[in-house]
């Protein structure tokens, strides 16, 4: 990219082959691209959203309404929807659900935006009305929610989040074991996530699913000769190969009689057999190894009626630890009975395909697996994202211990409160916040249009009846408007607080945005692109 010096010789400012976008045709690009990418996701919102299919390069299908999960699998390559899908990520980690809602709200915030821009509203005034706006919809959403402190809204909060995502069939008795599951391994008000291990096995249905009071690890015994089942166990925890260590250096060993290399065999197995004996000396009767264990050590373990499995993932080793009480020994010298921990049985067991250790009968343990079933692989992988959203949100509302109700009711308070503050402040920023009020209005009218409603009578109807009660909300299956508390459909306030934040904040990054430039082969336009995109003017940048 070059201009014309003083003395008519051109600058070189920026390589050949440098795309750049400015002024307004930057903004409407990124806009155009956050509203796509919304567009692309909104069909899978509320209990009857649709599914979409993704097949990657290598033929691998993926069939989901999950909303991060298409973003994942989806290879997006403009940098303004890009930042959406962080949006996404971000919401799938802090709370795990909320995800398609949180991009939709962005795109929508986007669009009414870019009608602001049409009558020359500056995109910083729109930035700051947005953040206005945004704050005070915490306000309300802080006024509207509902404390939450009892199993049964527990419950309804795990099956409103796995309502429309494979699971209807069994979401009772899932989100059963989801709650369960979830109190068991709380820990002084907090939740980890990681210590509920989800085993997804296929071949029976989903209604088969069980929790199992401990561990499953998907390992099978080092050798068959190992005992197959052990009663009160005693298990050892180690992040120590039971073998010879290879020499860290390039170091070589001469001998010149064979008596040395028959004594150097021979001390090789001396140092297994000690490092075995070790083990038998602590008491242990189960040991599950991070690292390897070489073949004398798993015969001498064998005999001594030791059931071993090696090479453990190390998230399985952290559970482990969680629900038998053993520490991890990161060097054989230290074990002993002091480290070890208990459980009342470890077996092997086939189901399906899959040879798993099962762990069962631990004391009050901080971590337990859920077997999962589903017929096909497919159905199970579905399933499993559905359990995993209800985990977040379950946690999440035993942690904050505040809901809100759902069915879009929250959306069309929010929104009718935001248009009554709107009326409160002077000069253009008003614009912005009524903007963003009307856009979290997607929300019901996405569900209503998904159910197969008018979405405008849905809408009408909502914004009545919510001069009469804030929980009021859109019942997809009875299209009607009811009083969602009674129909049990509530959700945590973090998924609402936290997808209104995130979405605010990605629409303003994106509006303050005026100037795009591109590296060569970065933003890469074509005829067809322009196409699709409706023949923006200056090209448009792919997006996928």
């Amino acid at each position: 990219m070059a201009q014309l010096g003083g003395a008519g010789q051109p600058i070189i400012i920026l390589p050949e082959g440098t795309s750049r976008f400015q002024g307004k045709d930057a903004q409407r690009l990124n806009i155009l691209a956050g509203k796509i990418l919304a567009e692309t996701i909104r069909t899978t919102l509320g209990p009857k959203g649709m599914d979409k299919m993704l097949v990657d390069s290598l033929g691998d299908i993926v069939v989901t309404n999950d909303g991060v999960t298409i973003l994942r699998e989806m290879d997006i390559a403009h940098p303004a929807a890009k930042m959406l899908v962080e949006v996404a990520k971000t919401q799938e980690d802090e709370v795990g659900d909320g995800t398609t809602t949180a991009v939709i709200i962005a795109g929508e915030l986007l669009k009414k935006a870019e009608e602001l821009l049409d009558i020359n509203v500056h995109p910083t005034i729109i930035a700051m009305g947005y953040r206005q706006a945004a704050l005070k919809a915490q306000e309300i959403l802080e006024d509207i929610s509902i404390e939450a402190n009892d199993k049964e809204t527990l419950l309804n909060v795990a099956m409103t989040a796995m309502t429309g995502k494979g699971s209807e069939k069994a979401k009772e008795p899932l989100a059963d074991l989801i709650v369960s599951a979830v109190m068991q391994v709380e820990e002084d008000g907090e939740v980890n996530k990681k210590n509920i291990n989800i085993q997804r096995i296929q071949g029976a249905s989903v209604d088969e699913s069980h929790i199992v009071n401990g561990i499953v690890v998907d390992k099978s015994r080092a050798d068959n000769s190992m005992p197959k089942n052990i009663e009160n166990a005693k298990i050892a925890l180690l992040k120590y190969p039971i073998e010879v260590k290879d020499l860290e250096t390039d170091a070589k060993i001469k001998l010149t009689d064979p008596n040395q290399m028959q004594a150097f065999i021979e001390n090789e197995e001396q140092m297994i057999k000690d490092m075995v004996q070790k083990v038998i000396d602590s008491g242990a009767n189960v040991i599950f190894c991070q690292k390897g264990i070489d073949d004398l050590a798993v015969h001498y373990l064998s005999r001594a009626g030791i059931l071993a499995v090696k090479r453990a993932k190390k998230s399985d080793m952290e559970r482990l630890e969680k629900a038998t009480g053993a520490q991890l020994v990161t060097n054989i010298e230290d074990l002993s009975a002091a480290e070890l921990g208990e459980a009342g049985k470890v077996y092997e067991k086939k189901i399906f395909d899959d040879v798993l250790i099962f762990v069962e009968e631990c004391k009050d343990p901080k971590a337990i697996s859920i077997i999962l079933r589903g017929s096909t692989r497919h159905v199970a992988e579905e399933v499993e994202r559905a359990l995993d959203d209800a985990i977040g949100v379950v946690a999440s509302t035993m942690e904050d211990k505040q809901v809100v109700i759902g069915g879009g009711a929250p959306e069309i308070e929010i929104s009718r409160k935001l248009r009554e503050y709107a009326d409160t402040i002077s000069g253009r920023e008003q614009l912005a916040v009524n903007a963003f009020a009307e856009a979290l209005e997607v929300v019901p009218k996405t569900l209503a249009e998904n159910a197969g409603l008018d979405s405008i009578d849905a809408i009408v109807d909502l914004r009545a009846a919510h001069e009469d009660s804030p929980y009021m909300g859109l019942d997809v299956f009875q299209g009607e408007v009811m009083d969602m508390r009674e129909s049990g459909v509530v959700e945590p306030q973090r998924v609402k607080k936290q997808a209104i934040q995130s979405a605010a904040e990605a629409a303003e990054m994106i509006l303050r945005i005026d100037d795009m430039i591109a590296a060569k082969g970065g933003l890469e336009a074509t005829g067809d692109d322009m196409g699709d995109m409706g023949g923006m003017p200056g090209g448009m940048p792919p997006m996928m």
